[in-house]
């Protein structure tokens, strides 16, 4: 093949130019090449933004391979005859007419196009196929200097040169590099010179057919016989994919925003309580749907409806949210739609990152915490409680407001936040950011302003020290919906042990988390906070809450995506109550992952001493989780 190229070069600079422009202009395996007039570079590009828009993708969107890789991995020099440069006629019987309708002969060879797959899998393969993980493409470069590792004494410079300053068919990669030396299959031989053959008619439409020398159009010919088949496939996948690209564009409601859904089922009962009356096994549910809209590629829109029925199981006296579950968490109990998350997410900068929520917001959504294996978001693929998932210092306090981290060095991250209570649960209202009344509104009613330092001292070891001032006149760890709490005891939250409305707080909270990575199927996490509370008006001063933990994940135990889990810790708890009895919490659960898209989680959370009173029957509670994720 050195041969025949070589050759070529002596013949037609043009010709050894088709040839390397698809060595490294046609799409490689993992990298992406643009080639000017291609077809199929429009239609790349028109399906990109069509299908492949995700949330990772809306902060650093991934541009998309060209063409289609071929199906066996065999190099152009294994299989093209040397031969193939020698015209079958002399250059003088070539003209334009010859290469314009060479076309028609191609068009002859059956298609092998797939055609057993569904337009969503087709677009979805031509999508995924070469990421390179790069957020922009270049346009075709003028002149052969602009390719930063192409040199004059390069053997391929003439003919290079020819391609790019004559015929224009090469546009490089996007950090201008050409990468000469890659290997190619012969299916990516077929989509550059199917490249250079577009650009050859064009220039032939346009009346500059003078540019183009008859030798040229010869050894095109040959050429185009050579790769005839994979011509033929190449065109035929257009065709194909041009079809379904063009149905899903009319079906779909918008090219800047995708659907996202999780729907969980859960069958769970409480064991061991006699004092409640007894509780029933029940089958309950959550479903959330998320829209994510991006508007410039780096900028994040999340508008998110929620519904669900999972009521709480009745607790012990003085009990209050121990135990609860992620998808108890923020629902009205009776099937009734509504937006429980609105948020934007904005760079400043590279090093700067903005989180403004309207509703739902929460500190975790900004600040990191440290818990990088369990940490689910109150989503249905991680642990089965909230207490499980992170430091309780997080959940003083959410709504409306504005979070920013800032990245001061890799190591080092601060993070701030204010948010302003939302309305309660089910419209209970107790303080409200959206509320012009006295002691409402965004200024005026319970806060919660978080402050934290995050250091990575390496890809294994995370340190967060937070702290928390707020005011609450709610339940302290309400995350801000006017609820009885999220987490710990009733007199860690509202100060008293008969529930009701919270006596008003003025709240101090410290607190530090870390994870240590020992390997990627084994993290370990822990965590403590000192939370100062006065109640105001109670006569009593101020009160001290303790709330810490430890944590074992062991991801993809047993298969890729499974998660085995272990908790062990002390949910929030006044020291200083008459009865101040560790209400300790112990929490086992095993994510079983069936596919990409549905989990089932068996798991069991064991409260002792429930409201800070060994008097108290332990709480036992029993699930198997089912999750779907779209």
């Amino acid at each position: 093949m050195l041969k025949v190229l070589l050759n070529s070069l002596i013949l037609s600079p043009a010709v050894l130019g088709a040839a390397l422009a698809v060595s490294s202009s046609a799409i490689a395996a993992q990298t992406q090449a643009e080639v000017s007039a291609s077809p199929l570079a429009a239609l790349e590009a028109r399906t990109q933004a069509v299908t492949s828009l995700t949330a990772s993708q809306v902060i650093q969107p991934e541009a998309t391979q060209i063409a289609a890789a071929a199906p066996n991995e065999v190099k152009v020099a294994d299989v093209a005859p040397a031969e193939m440069i020698q015209p079958l006629q002399s250059s003088a019987d070539v003209t334009a007419s010859t290469v314009v309708n060479a076309p028609i002969k191609v068009a002859q060879v059956p298609v092998e196009a797939p055609v057993d797959a569904t337009s969503i899998e087709q677009i979805n393969r031509y999508s995924r196929e070469g990421r390179t993980g790069t957020t922009a493409s270049v346009g075709q470069v003028t002149s052969v200097s602009q390719l930063s590792d192409v040199r004059p004494t390069d053997w391929a410079f003439q003919a290079l040169q020819s391609l790019v300053e004559r015929y224009g068919c090469i546009a490089g990669y996007p950090d201008r590099t050409y990468r000469g030396n890659r290997a190619l299959t012969r299916y990516e031989f077929a989509a550059g010179l199917n490249a250079c053959l577009d650009r050859v008619n064009e220039l032939i439409a346009a009346a500059t057919a003078d540019l183009v020398k008859k030798e040229d159009l010869a050894t095109l010919q040959k050429l185009q016989e050579e790769f005839a088949a994979e011509l033929a496939t190449l065109r035929g996948r257009v065709d194909a994919l041009e079809a379904r690209t063009t149905t899903l564009e009319k079906q779909q409601f918008s090219t800047t925003t995708k659907l996202a859904g999780e729907a969980i089922f859960a069958i769970t009962d409480e064991f061991g309580v006699d004092d409640t009356g007894g509780n029933n096994t029940v089958f309950q549910n959550r479903v959330r749907l998320a829209l994510n809209t991006s508007f410039t590629g780096k900028d994040l829109l999340v508008t998110r409806l929620a519904a669900g029925n999972a009521a709480t199981f009745a607790l012990p006296p003085g009990a209050n949210a121990e135990g609860i579950q992620t998808f108890n968490f923020g629902n009205t109990g009776g099937n009734s739609v509504f937006v429980d998350w609105a948020a934007y997410y904005f760079n400043l900068n590279e090093k700067v990152r903005f989180y403004v929520p309207a509703v739902g917001g929460l500190h975790y959504d900004y600040a990191p915490t440290a818990s990088p294996a369990l940490d689910a978001a109150d989503g249905g693929t991680g642990p089965l409680s909230v207490f499980a998932q992170r430091n309780p210092i997080y959940q003083i306090g959410g709504g409306a407001g504005v979070g920013v981290n800032v990245e001061l060095t890799p190591a080092f991250t601060i993070s701030g936040g204010y948010l302003a209570d939302n309305s309660g649960i089910g419209g209970a209202v107790v303080a409200s950011a959206n509320n012009p009344a006295d002691k409402n509104g965004l200024f005026n009613g319970s806060y919660s302003a978080l402050g934290q330092i995050t250091f990575k001292a390496s890809d294994a070891l995370t340190v967060a020290l937070t702290y928390v001032n707020a005011y609450r006149r709610s339940a302290i760890f309400d995350t801000g919906n006017g609820g009885l709490g999220a987490s710990g005891t009733l007199l860690a939250n509202v100060g008293t042990t008969t529930g009701g409305i919270a006596t008003p707080a003025q709240i101090n909270a410290y607190g530090a988390s870390v994870s240590f990575r020992l390997s990627p199927q084994l993290v370990l996490n822990a965590f403590g906070s000192y939370i100062n509370a006065d109640f105001v008006n109670d006569g009593a001063g101020s009160q001290d809450i303790w709330t810490y933990g430890a944590g074992l994940a062991l991801p993809d135990f047993g298969k890729k995506g499974n998660l085995l889990g272990f908790v062990a810790g002390v949910e929030p708890y006044r020291g200083d109550a008459a009865t101040n009895d560790l209400p300790l919490h112990f929490e086992g659960f095993y994510k079983y992952q069936l596919n990409d898209n549905i989990s089932v989680t068996p798991g069991v959370i064991w409260i002792v001493n429930p409201g800070q009173n060994d008097a108290n029957d332990d709480i036992v509670i029993g699930t198997v989780r089912t999750t779907f994720t779209f």
